[in-house]
């Protein structure tokens, strides 16, 4: 390419922003600050989505990440040894009313891979060095406590037995076979950092 030219990629990549602190105002008639906003959008951790983005800031503290990655990589938490991590959440209550407990299965095993030059991927595969099926475990809701990060199990494993399922979802008891016994969040760091799968190239 001729010295001075920028590809589109370049002329369309977005501007590196300072981490808000949540005090922030928004620029408009009593429109409110940041905190009001997360306040608004996250008020309740036991939602599947903030309980997901919950259990990615818990692998995220255990593994001693620096950034959070970006909402289109392929996996979820880049450990500093260079390990890509793929959190999946369930649990067995949900934050509407239930008949039963909810079975615990993990989805989405398999993604493509996008970049800003290509796209996505015309195939779905398993991105990340390790997995991490992470639990809530309590079972009624007069126990179940948000903050209270003793009550998440962990269950962590390479990547090789996962893709050896060639499965796009797994359930507990597949899971439990893969990966043994659980984990509290004390031990987390630790389970993770011991997978010896190298990274895929």
């Amino acid at each position: 390419m001729p010295s001075g030219l920028t590809t589109s990629a370049d002329r369309y990549a977005p501007c590196e922003l300072t981490p808000l602190g949540g005090g922030e105002l928004f620029r408009g008639p009593n429109a409110g600050t940041v905190l009001d906003f997360w306040r608004y959008a996250m008020p309740d951790l036991r939602t599947n989505t903030t309980r997901g983005l919950l259990a990615e800031f818990l692998v995220h503290r255990a593994v001693g990440a620096v950034e959070r990655n970006t909402e289109w990589e392929s996996f979820d938490v880049l450990a500093p040894s260079g390990l890509r991590i793929e959190v999946k959440t369930s649990a067995y209550l949900q934050a509407w009313g239930q008949a039963q407990l909810s079975d615990i299965r993990f989805s989405r095993l398999r993604g493509r891979t996008w970049t800003s030059e290509g796209g996505s991927s015309a195939e779905q595969s398993y991105n990340a060095d390790v997995y991490v099926f992470a639990v809530h475990t309590a079972r009624t809701h007069s126990d179940y406590d948000p903050l209270d990060i003793g009550q998440w199990h962990f269950y962590v494993t390479p990547r090789t037995p996962v893709e050896a399922t060639a499965q796009a979802s797994l359930g507990l008891a597949a899971v439990q076979r893969i990966c043994g016994d659980p984990v509290g969040y004390d031990g987390l760091g630790h389970r993770i950092t011991s997978c010896t799968t190298s990274p895929k190239p």
